[in-house]
């Protein structure tokens, strides 16, 4: 008799690997490209097998041009600054909502998931973001992120499913509402604090758009400004400057386009093996309960 759960779990895991092979493969070509040299993509096309390899458009990029590493510096920064304001804003508004006792505590949730339903729009937007004088700063790009409703209601389900007497024995020891959430509730969060540091520093590192918008000087542009600079105007034909096509008469716009890709997101890559043990338990935590 045929074991349907082998079976399903054998047909689960050959789908799984079909997946992972479809996301891996653009990967893999996306590097080889990189440093592939010229003649050799031009002449024979992709290859998971370099025929000749160059570094040239790594040393364009890393050595040639400063404006990359002052780009890492600033999407670094704004990282950093961006997911520590986002984890501690959810934590200060979540704790409160998973207190039964807070007066209001429904008409503050109401307001709260009606942001998830409306939103005031780009224009609006801009028009708070210029009146608030942050244009041209970071926190034009930190600040409008740093808050998700969604997230908020996650964590007040997962703090109001801890168990009652451990804030209770806390109070009875002299803590205060500080205390307690510094001392009890957030090292019992640790998974999901992980999880969402993880979709926070995703969404800050990749986000193009906040400063496409709002940042005027090109100083302060993240790496994000600067690959899409690199994918949109690498084009022999819109390039104006001939110092500039000298150099890319050089190398490949081809192969520095990719370079640029694989340099943006190998930051990403070497965050996410750190938090890949919290992941799927940080998911799943605050998601039972509505």
């Amino acid at each position: 008799m045929v074991d349907r759960g082998k079976t399903f779990q054998v047909v689960a895991n050959i789908i799984m690997a079909l997946l992972v092979l479809f996301c891996l493969v653009p990967f893999v070509l996306l590097i080889i490209s990189s440093i592939t040299k010229e003649t050799s993509l031009v002449k024979y096309g992709y290859s998971f097998i370099p025929r000749e390899i160059d570094l040239a458009a790594y040393k364009y990029l890393l050595v040639d041009s400063t404006d990359i590493i002052r780009g890492y510096g600033i999407s670094a920064l704004v990282t950093v600054v961006g997911t520590i304001c986002n984890l501690t804003i959810t934590t200060l508004f979540a704790y409160p909502l998973s207190r039964r006792d807070l007066p209001a505590r429904n008409v503050l949730a109401f307001f709260l998931f009606f942001t998830m339903l409306f939103n005031g729009g780009l224009v609006p937007s801009y028009i708070n973001i210029l009146n608030l004088g942050l244009r041209d700063t970071y926190w034009a790009i930190v600040l409008p992120g740093a808050i998700s409703a969604y997230e908020v209601f996650v964590f007040r389900t997962f703090f109001s499913e801890i168990p009652s007497s451990l804030e209770e024995s806390a109070y009875i020891d002299g803590a205060g509402h500080f205390r307690t959430l510094f001392s009890i509730i957030l090292p019992l969060s640790k998974a999901l604090l992980a999880t969402f540091a993880l979709f926070a520093i995703v969404r800050y590192w990749n986000d193009y758009m906040s400063a496409l918008l709002y940042l005027d000087s090109s100083s302060k542009h993240p790496i994000q400004l600067f690959l899409r600079k690199i994918l949109n105007t690498m084009r022999m034909d819109d390039i104006k400057d001939y110092a500039m096509l000298q150099e890319l008469n050089k190398i490949n716009s081809r192969t520095v386009q990719n370079a640029a890709i694989v340099i943006t997101i190998v930051p990403i890559l070497c965050v996410y093996p750190f938090v890949q043990k919290y992941f799927m338990i940080g998911m799943l935590m605050g998601s039972v309960k509505g």
